[in-house]
């Protein structure tokens, strides 16, 4: 496991993961991004206080995509259990 260097708000940090480098140089962009993106829409807050919005944002996202995961699941749950009564009412 091999550190990575990633840029993040203009410092640079070595990071070890178990992930290749390419995806811990995408995760460290979408989270400068993230960083940026709090900078931009707000004036005079500490470093600490953008990452913490920042993390929020970030685990805002996340949640929302376990969400729509989850729909998704139970969408395919109903359409499949659907599919074997339709199959099962045919074929008995």
């Amino acid at each position: 496991m091999q550190p990575v260097k990633v840029r993040i708000l203009d410092r640079e940090y070595l990071v070890s993961s178990e992930e290749d480098q390419e995806q811990v140089q995408r995760i460290a962009e979408y989270v400068n991004e993230k960083l940026r993106e709090v900078q931009d829409n707000t004036e005079g807050l500490s470093e600490k206080k953008t990452a913490i919005l920042a993390a929020l944002n970030i685990a805002s996202e996340y949640f929302n995509l376990l969400k729509e995961r989850d729909d998704l699941l139970a969408r395919l749950r109903q359409r499949t259990e659907l599919l074997i009564h339709n199959i099962d009412s045919v074929m008995g």
